[in-house]
Order: structure tokens, then C-alpha cells, then sequence
């Protein structure tokens, strides 16, 4: 079967700051070259896009030798941090920016949801962008009007359809646009993350039209959001964005196992980490976990007890009190488990420039699998410290029902005691 979307040794490269390349002679230079049909001499002087450190040109590649195809019907799901590239690559896709080197071949029309109110003309009301938008991707005033109904039914904007756009929330707006995007027949629909901005009943509705519309009619998605739990059940392939390149694709679930893990190393210095919350008058310094035998571990027995020592460095003089909260936290960034001090009737007086914080579950209840640990330092409403995925570990499995069994973890995400009887005297 052929591709739908084939994309070879695709770049983009930017130049930080002022447009061109700051001379009228290296403009020239460059012109001469493209004239000449060589390649541009000013992109051998581009670094990676990492955001967090400081580089030494001006020239970055927000993407660099991207290859991948795409099948009919598949969904696609691209992840990667803020700044990896994931946006810059859509908007690629979607064609409202050229790529730098590279190509993208396609098989098919592409309708795209990248930002919230992407394609609509805010003095126009709801029902006539809906025309302009069947009218920029090729559609008859026929073929629209008989979605129309459809569409406007799906966004939940009926009441104000014949209103100026400009006067929509936001998240009004995301709704028309992928109502929009999603029944005007394209053959490649492309979302960004745009979908968080609506509720929980549109983002499952919004999920079972992407599905539905890969499923049943054929057509391919494309899409990068940042919550794994969606990404999960939605998609059925996926790549990993860093730093511009892609750094691993393949099945969904390998897919979000391998970005989750590669998150959690990257964080294992929490000392340096920079992607996190808090106004830094404490910091975490360190995370250790220890089983019933009080051993350092990183694997704990489903059912067993488990005590985290949360190590922190004090940077103010003055004494501060402090609540923390742990997290517990699966491969799909769900929470499945957050308890602070609070709950407890306590908070900590912190006086001592260095310490731990010492927290202990009787009893690990929960299924074997892939786990992360994140915590918050809160002082009145405050963050001193905040990290997600701080501290990955493994709950292993045990003889929890004395019987050998355990529920995988596509069944259940809890272990309880509980048992079933058989009454027949009816």
C-alpha cells in the first residue's frame, strides 16, 4: 500500500533574532547560491534546538532530518517537550511554513486544527467560516451545505452560529474549528494540542470522531498532545520529538514508554533540572526509595510497604512552612496516587538549611508496572518546588491473592483485598 504522507530528510532552520542574515552581502551570498542551484552556505552553521542552553550561533534547526511515513488510515501520534519541534513540524505538514531542506510527498487533502481559531476570520460569523474553510480546501458550496447541519450540531454552537467569531471563547471556537476540520472530508486531518482547551465531554467526543473517522471512513491523523492517556487511546503509531530530530517511532505504547523514560533519566539530577515549578527557595535535591527491609530499591513488591525520602536544600535564611505532596504516576502520566502532609494534620516548620522528608505506605496496593514519582513543596498556596516525574521505579508482582494471580494493568490500576462467595440457598 502506498504512503499518504511520506516526509524526506525534512529541516527547518530559523535565525534567532532580526530576519535575514544581518548583512547585505550575505544575503547577496546567499541568493547567488540558491541561483546557482548549491546549498544555502549559511546552513552549515546551525546548532541543535535545545532551549535550554545558551549556543553559540544564531542560526538553530528547529527540525532536523526528519524521515517518516504514514499509512492510510493509521493516527499518528507525535510527542515530545515543549520546544522539541512538534508544532514547527505540523505547521511543515500543513503547509503554512516551507520546509528549509527536504521534501513531503502527499496523497490526499490535509485539513489542520493547529492553534485555537486556526483559518477563521474573526469578523465572520460562525456559519459563513465554515464555508471559507470548505472553500479553502476545495470543497462545493453543495458538498458543505450538506455537512453543514452536521457540523453545527457536533460544535455545540448553534445558538451563536450566526455570530461573529471574534465574540467566541476559546473554547467555542476549538470546537466549530475541529468540528470543522473533522467533517469536512479531508483525507489527512492534523491536530495540535488545541484540544486541551476544551472540556472533558468535547475531548471524548473529539477523540471518538478522530477514531471514527480513521476507522470507518479511512482517513489519517496526525496528532501531538501532551496528555499520554489520550495519545494511548487514540493512536496507533507514534514518534518521539527531541531537540528537532526524531529520536524514536514504532508502536504507540513503545512509543510513550520510551519518551516517559528517557523524561525521568533526563530529570534523575534533580538538582539541575530546569523544567520545573517553584519559586526556588527549596529545592529538591534528591529522591531514594526503600522496600520492607529498609534497602534502597527501585523495585517494590506489589502489596509491600515502600517509604520515600524526598531530600531537599534551603536557599533563604528565614524559617518556612512547608506541606509536600507525593505522587504516584504511570507510564500514561495518569495519577494514581497523591497524598500530602495536610491530610495528616501536619506541616513541617522548616528550619535546617538541608533534610528529607520521609513518607510511608503501608501497603503498595497497586498493579506491577512502570511507575514515577513526583512531588510539590507548597508554603500557603505557594510552590517552593514542583517535578512530575522525578524518580522512576517498578512494582513487581507478588503474591497478593495468596493464589499467584495479579491483574494485568490494562484491567486494573488498583490491588484490593476482596473476595467473592457463592450463595445458592435461593
Amino acid at each position: 500500500m502506498k504512503p499518504i504522507i511520506k516526509v524526506e530528510n525534512l529541516s527547518k532552520q530559523y535565525r534567532l533574532g532580526t530576519i535575514g542574515t544581518g548583512t547585505l552581502s550575505n544575503d547577496l551570498k546567499r541568493w547567488w547560491h540558491k541561483v546557482r542551484g548549491k546549498e544555502d552556505p549559511f546552513l552549515t552553521v546551525g546548532e541543535s534546538n535545545d532551549r535550554t542552553s545558551k549556543g553559540s550561533s544564531d542560526y538553530v534547526w528547529a527540525l532536523k532530518d526528519i524521515n517518516f511515513e504514514v499509512m492510510p488510515g493509521e493516527i499518528l501520534g507525535i510527542i515530545g517537550k515543549n520546544g522539541a519541534g512538534k508544532s514547527t513540524l505540523l505547521k511543515i505538514l500543513s503547509k503554512v511554513t516551507g520546509p528549509t531542506t527536504g521534501r513531503i510527498l502527499y496523497d490526499g487533502r490535509i485539513g489542520s486544527l493547529l492553534e485555537v481559531g486556526t483559518g477563521f476570520h474573526p469578523e465572520l460569523t460562525g456559519r459563513e467560516n465554515i464555508y471559507l474553510n470548505g472553500a479553502i480546501l476545495g470543497m462545493t458550496r453543495h458538498e458543505i451545505r450538506t455537512k453543514l447541519d452536521e457540523i453545527i450540531d457536533f460544535s455545540g454552537c448553534e445558538r451563536y452560529i450566526d455570530t461573529p467569531v471574534k465574540r467566541y471563547s476559546s473554547g467555542m471556537t476549538v470546537r466549530l474549528g475541529f468540528a470543522v476540520a473533522a467533517h469536512l472530508e479531508p483525507e489527512i486531518l492534523v491536530v495540535d494540542e488545541v484540544l486541551a482547551v476544551g472540556d472533558a465531554e468535547f475531548q471524548k467526543k473529539a477523540i471518538g470522531k478522530m477514531q471514527d473517522v480513521s476507522r470507518n471512513h479511512g482517513r489519517t491523523v496526525l496528532f501531538v498532545s501532551h496528555n499520554m492517556g489520550a495519545v494511548k487511546n487514540l493512536c496507533t503509531k507514534g514518534l518521539v520529538i527531541n531537540n528537532g530530530t526524531i529520536t524514536f517511532q514504532g508502536d504507540i505504547e513503545s512509543v510513550i514508554y520510551n519518551y516517559l523514560m528517557a523524561k525521568a533519566d533526563a530529570e534523575n539530577d534533580l538538582m539541575n533540572t530546569v523544567d520545573r515549578l517553584g519559586n526556588g527557595k527549596i529545592r529538591v535535591t534528591n529522591i531514594v526509595i526503600y522496600g520492607e527491609d529498609n534497602q534502597e530499591k527501585d523495585e517494590i513488591l506489589a502489596g509491600s510497604k515502600m517509604i520515600v525520602k524526598i531530600f531537599y536544600r534551603k536557599f533563604v535564611k528565614d524559617n518556612i512552612s512547608v506541606i509536600p505532596t507525593l505522587s504516584i504516576i504511570n507510564q500514561f502520566e495518569q495519577f494514581i496516587y497523591s497524598h500530602h502532609s495536610r491530610l495528616n494534620g501536619v506541616i513541617f516548620k522548616n528550619s535546617s538549611n538541608e533534610g528529607y522528608f520521609s513518607f510511608e505506605i503501608a501497603s503498595l496496593n497497586i498493579v506491577p508496572g512502570s511507575y514515577y514519582i513526583g512531588f510539590s513543596l507548597l508554603s500557603n498556596s505557594e510552590f517552593l518546588d514542583s517535578l512530575s516525574f522525578a524518580k522512576k521505579f517498578s512494582i513487581i508482582s507478588s503474591n497478593f491473592y495468596n493464589n499467584g494471580e495479579t491483574p494485568p494493568s490494562s484491567h486494573s490500576l488498583v490491588l484490593i483485598e476482596a473476595k467473592w462467595k457463592l450463595n445458592e440457598n435461593i
